[in-house]
């Protein structure tokens, strides 16, 4: 894997700066049409995606991880990319302050998600995505 790439500030919609064009492309560049799903799962743009999700780049790791989905032929593997890339896009939307959003995407991306949470994908325990969802929900509900 090359070194990691930390944007020089996380992208919110409305709130900052979006990064310059093509600021990416090296990363996503790692994720190309014909790879397998265990490749990709060791792509550089996977590895980066997640990253950025745990560092709080949400728009940053849809960037990166929205080829990797094109890549991945019908099936779990890319339902479960696409409940990692509507997870982050739910954070983003918390830090964008739209609450209703994040908590619609949070279904979205639970639907994705295969339903044990035991169960390994691309190299991911179900279960850490469904714990951001959790935390994020929690974070969401309305103070009583």
């Amino acid at each position: 894997m090359s070194a990691w790439h930390r944007p020089t500030h996380a992208h919110v919609p409305g709130q900052n700066a979006r990064h310059m064009e093509g600021a990416f492309d090296h990363i996503r560049a790692s994720a190309q049409p014909g790879m397998t799903p265990a490749d990709l799962a060791e792509s550089d743009a996977f590895r980066h995606g997640l990253f950025y999700i745990d560092s709080g780049f949400y728009w940053e790791a849809h960037e990166v991880l929205e080829p990797i989905w094109m890549a991945l032929p019908e099936g779990q593997d890319r339902r479960f990319l696409q409940a990692l890339i509507q997870t982050a896009n739910a954070l983003l939307k918390r830090e964008m302050m739209r609450p209703g959003a994040a908590r619609r995407l949070c279904g979205i991306a639970r639907d994705l998600l295969p339903a044990s949470r035991e169960a390994w994908v691309m190299g991911i325990g179900a279960e850490r995505i469904h714990a951001m969802l959790d935390s994020l929900e929690a974070d969401l509900k309305p103070a009583l």
